[in-house]
């Protein structure tokens, strides 16, 4: 996320209110009605050619015959050159030999402990300043996913565009990697800020009466990289046009929820990833959270509202980013749980004798009084460490149908 040659954000919070923010996604439907192309606030003056990219018919996510649904996440892999790269913030007794190949190793060994169902890479994928072909890169960074044939999606941080290709191209190059489920974005809108928002819907077991139906949402959005409004120093942030999309999808996901067959009274729990985390995370300290926070929270300077946009939703229980590389908790707030997922790449930067962590999520089906499997009864996070023994710690349940707490 951070380094010194680059501009870093504000520490004051420039608030937008409500009604401003309800002007601007007045504005923002109608773009949608009367601008035919799809325009991202980096590229409004040359808008590409190419809106909206068909990616190969994939799989249905579903839960497994257990019942579960297990996620992975990687944040901030930062590859670039291979065995050619050096790690970062590492012990003196690790520096030698030590570049992105023990990254790949981190995934390959986090896969073979975890077995997960779903992989999603959380922006910074690759440190494009130092990468010297960016595709080659990310063809290396997904490769583990990729081999292992497990279905993955990624989003964009800061830093992957900095090298070879340009935003919009790195998120074209994604979308055409074997096994991915990432989308450029909604096929559906013409005009949408960034590259990379969509959803993936989570059906329920072979064979159970949720078979067609997505009982967990999975929600991707870009949240940018630096502010392009001269004003406004620092990061990116999530926009209304993104917001708008947003809102539509979770109202559009309930009501197929609540309609036959199987009709529910409540919308089936969403979880939402992105990068750059949300400025409400500042307001945790560690007599609210589960982990540790070792540096100043970098969102952005402003505050976009999409908070109280999700919040608004009703149905988002938790909220995954990356972006600040030793800060790994998670902190509930207004009936979400804000969570990061730890710095996982060794050309990142971290915090020597801090070991690289992944953060795995678990969702589990309740059963029914005929003995099948039915919706989603709890959600349930830990972390492993990249350590010898791939130690986990700080499970914890995100959120159930009863309560949220420690796991027992």
């Amino acid at each position: 996320m951070k380094r010194a040659t680059m501009v870093q954000p504000s520490s004051t919070f420039v608030n937008i209110n409500r009604k401003n923010l309800w002007v601007s996604l007045a504005i923002a439907v109608l773009s949608l009605c009367f601008v035919p192309i799809n325009v991202s606030a980096a590229v409004r003056r040359h808008p590409p050619q190419q809106h909206h990219l068909s990616r190969k018919p994939s799989p249905k996510l579903r839960f497994g015959r257990n019942g579960e649904f297990k996620i992975l996440q990687v944040a901030d892999m930062h590859y670039a050159d291979g065995k050619t790269t050096p790690c970062e913030d590492v012990l003196p007794s690790q520096v030698d030999g030590c570049s992105d190949l023990n990254t790949t190793a981190f995934i390959h060994r986090m896969i073979e402990a975890e077995k997960p169902n779903f992989i999603i890479f959380t922006g910074d994928n690759i440190y494009g300043f130092d990468s010297k072909d960016s595709a080659k890169s990310m063809d290396a960074a997904f490769a583990p996913a990729i081999a292992a044939r497990i279905p993955w999606a990624a989003v964009l941080g800061n830093h992957d565009q900095e090298g070879t290709l340009s935003r919009e191209g790195v998120m074209k190059h994604i979308v055409g990697l074997n096994h991915t489920l990432s989308e450029f974005n909604p096929s559906e809108l013409h005009v949408i800020d960034g590259f990379g928002n969509y959803n993936l819907e989570v059906g329920g077991v072979e064979g159970s009466g949720f078979v067609n139906k997505s009982i967990l949402n999975l929600y991707f959005l870009d949240s940018g990289d630096y502010s392009t409004v001269p004003a406004i120093p620092g990061y990116g942030w999530i926009k209304p046009s993104q917001q708008l999309w947003f809102q539509r999808t979770s109202a559009k996901l309930r009501r197929a929820y609540m309609s036959p067959p199987n009709a529910q009274k409540s919308s089936a729990p969403g979880l939402v990833y992105f990068h750059i985390p949300l400025p409400e995370v500042a307001s945790f300290d560690s007599t609210n959270f589960t982990g540790v926070r070792q540096e100043e929270i970098g969102s952005a300077s402003v505050n976009s509202g999409f908070f109280t946009t999700l919040v608004e939703a009703g149905d988002v229980k938790a909220v995954f980013t990356g972006h600040d590389h030793v800060n790994d908790f998670c902190g509930q707030l207004t009936g979400i749980q804000l969570c990061y997922g730890g710095g996982f790449g060794y050309h990142a930067y971290g915090k020597a004798g801090w070991p690289r962590r992944a953060r795995v999520v678990v969702a589990s089906l309740e059963k029914t009084e005929e003995g099948g499997w039915g919706t989603v009864k709890s959600i349930k996070t830990w972390k492993r460490l990249d350590d010898k023994h791939l130690t986990a710690i700080d499970g914890e349940v995100l959120w159930s149908k009863k309560h949220t707490g420690k796991v027992e």
